[in-house]
């Protein structure tokens, strides 16, 4: 039987415990069977590896779900400060449009 994904990612994380697309992948991975898990690895991403955009939309979204909105919050507009910074508007807007969405400022029709 062949490895999992998430051992394999594990194996490439021991490798190079430094590499922010390992420990993202590995919170992805994380996301669906244990979140406290993913929220592990998000955490040290957004200490150790603060210009990687792809976290704060994540991590902002399990604060949510683990009804911490108050760390939503702070997450994602460190992301939107951060994806301005590296020029990432794609990222800047999806993290704005989440954002105003908890906020309850989402003023799209439904």
């Amino acid at each position: 039987m062949s490895p999992s994904r998430l051992e394999q990612l594990l194996a490439f994380l021991q490798d190079d415990p430094d590499d922010a697309f390992t420990l993202y992948a590995i919170a992805t991975e994380y996301r669906n069977i244990d979140k406290q898990k993913a929220m592990e690895y998000y955490e040290k991403l957004l200490a150790e590896h603060q210009n990687y955009v792809g976290t704060y939309y994540h991590a902002a979204k399990l604060y949510e779900e683990f009804g911490q909105n108050d760390a939503a919050e702070r997450i994602y507009k460190k992301g939107m400060q951060i994806s301005r910074q590296e020029g990432n508007m794609h990222a800047f807007s999806e993290l704005q449009q989440a954002y105003n969405k908890m906020m309850g400022l989402d003023y799209e029709d439904d």
